[in-house]
């Protein structure tokens, strides 16, 4: 599966567009590496992202084949730290 589809269908940004400006700026890593939006992407893997403020952490549980339900996004990606970008950079 591409990587702004996933982030998209599985709510880690809430447009498919959205993922893919985020990847073409570089505020995308998958497996610390900076990940352009048709990257292929594999259950385990790790994606870094940063938007807003914030850079968030998340491990890919399993791929969507749809758009996901607020209440069952926890199933597909596991947010493992969110914190703001002034603590990161510090």
């Amino acid at each position: 599966m591409r990587l702004d589809q996933f982030l998209a269908k599985a709510g880690c940004i809430p447009r498919r567009t959205q993922a893919k400006q985020a990847c073409d700026e570089g505020l995308v890593a998958v497996d610390g590496k900076v990940a352009k939006p048709a990257t292929s992407i594999q259950v385990g893997q790790r994606i870094t992202i940063k938007a807003g403020m914030r850079i968030r952490k998340y491990r890919i549980l399993q791929l969507p084949q749809r758009p996901v339900p607020r209440k069952k996004r926890d199933e597909y990606s596991e947010l493992l730290s969110s914190q703001p970008i002034d603590e990161v950079e510090s």
